[in-house]
């Protein structure tokens, strides 16, 4: 059960990744910024299996009280991809800002 989250997450991070591939590819001129994207979009990756492994282990699973489960086992699932989306965009927009800047006019 612990890579499910992974594999909820993967082929929407995979499918965002490919539309940031795209929408710049009429830009990438020259090999720098070729490699600045792939990069970019592997520690985007890399950054959200990472967190989203992370918060796995750190969720806390509540007991069976006497009024019954609180809100049991499904935050094991549901805090993985919240923090693999988050790690995600905490690389991507910050690159897709900067991108921008940086950018030659034409």
């Amino acid at each position: 059960m612990r890579y499910l989250s992974l594999l909820l997450l993967g082929p929407w991070l995979v499918l965002l990744a490919w539309v940031y591939w795209s929408v710049w590819k009429r830009s990438r001129i020259s090999w720098r910024y070729k490699v600045y994207d792939v990069a970019i979009i592997l520690i985007a990756l890399a950054a959200a299996g990472a967190l989203s492994l992370m918060a796995y282990d750190d969720v806390a699973i509540q007991t069976v009280s006497d009024v019954g489960r609180e809100s049991g086992g499904i935050w094991k699932q549901v805090m993985p991809a919240l923090y693999g989306y988050g790690a995600f965009a905490a690389v991507m927009i910050p690159a897709v800002v900067a991108r921008l800047l940086f950018r030659k006019p034409r």
